[in-house]
């Protein structure tokens, strides 16, 4: 049994569309991060850095131990549940490498970029233009960089489904947030579509 510490972000979604496509049991214990619950001292036990979302396996591989293992960092989360499933990470070795080589694209950029594009754009107490439009060109760009990778690419490591897919498309579902029409990036539309429409996915965005 896995307890998966998450919010409806798109780094928590993350982690629950792993855990609903490969199957592994696990149990919801939600952080509302709108009441600052990240930093209450028992999830403060389980992840140092107060962020969502984090999980404690309470049946790990026999190479770490017997006791019960957490995991923080929503990219290193994928990772383990990936080795430790052995599913959406290629056996390939070329394949995994695209996959990871993505992985790292998202959580370097993806992700950060755009987060700071939520913040300056929906939630900013003031406007800033330079923050605005700084952090607006460089979300576009990096769409652009995702559409033309998947001009060529069924899926961010090629032709399997990985958890580079998993870790990029719940950043892309909110795209009106970044104020950026998916019909403008045929290949990132086609690919978020194809995801959007699993059932896995779609009961992971149903978390919590």
């Amino acid at each position: 049994m896995i307890d998966f510490y998450t919010w409806g972000t798109p780094n928590g979604r993350k982690v629950a569309i792993m855990l609903e496509e490969t199957g592994v049991k696990y149990q919801v214990f939600p952080v509302n991060i709108t009441k600052n619950e990240q930093f209450a001292p028992d999830f403060l036990a389980v992840n140092p850095n107060n962020k969502i979302p984090a999980i404690v396996d309470h049946e790990p591989p026999a190479a770490y131990g017997s006791k019960p293992y957490a995991v923080i960092e929503s990219g290193a989360i994928l990772l383990y549940l990936a080795e430790k499933t052995g599913q959406f990470l290629p056996k390939d070795a070329a394949a995994r490498m695209q996959a990871m080589q993505w992985l790292m694209w998202q959580m370097g950029g993806f992700g950060p970029m755009l987060g700071q594009t939520h913040h300056f754009v929906r939630f900013a107490k003031e406007k800033v233009p330079y923050a605005i439009d700084r952090f607006k060109t460089e979300t576009a760009r990096l769409y652009k960089v995702l559409d033309s990778h998947l001009a060529k690419n069924d899926y961010l490591a090629g032709r399997e489904y990985s958890i580079a897919d998993m870790a990029t498309q719940p950043w892309a579902a909110r795209h009106e947030w970044h104020e950026i029409d998916l019909a403008a990036y045929p290949h990132v539309k086609r690919w978020y579509d194809a995801i959007m429409a699993r059932t896995a996915v779609q009961r992971a965005f149903e978390i919590p």
